[in-house]
């Protein structure tokens, strides 16, 4: 199913377009209607996704947590806390 949508554009805006559609050697309406259809398109897909799918992006995501290497030992005590905070605010710039 397909429905018709009327756009009112300021010259500007339609010159823009026009230029890229012409660029990209297709018409207006098409370079409009990929590009709607490009950016909501992916809505459908992100409700459509399968809980597996979500599980598997979620476990991807969090794969990444923790995997900074700062090149040295960092402590998570409240005196060596204190002492950077210290050393930070004690440098004049």
């Amino acid at each position: 199913m397909s429905q018709v949508l009327s756009l009112e554009l300021s010259d500007e805006v339609y010159a823009a377009l026009q230029q890229q559609a012409e660029l990209a050697g297709v018409s207006l309406a098409e370079l409009v209607t990929t590009s709607i259809q490009q950016q909501y398109g992916s809505l459908r897909r992100e409700k459509s996704q399968t809980e597996t799918e979500k599980e598997r992006d979620r476990q991807r995501f969090q794969s990444h947590a923790g995997n900074i290497n700062l090149g040295y030992a960092t402590g998570a005590d409240n005196e060596s806390i204190d002492a950077d905070l210290v050393r930070a605010y004690s440098n004049t710039f």
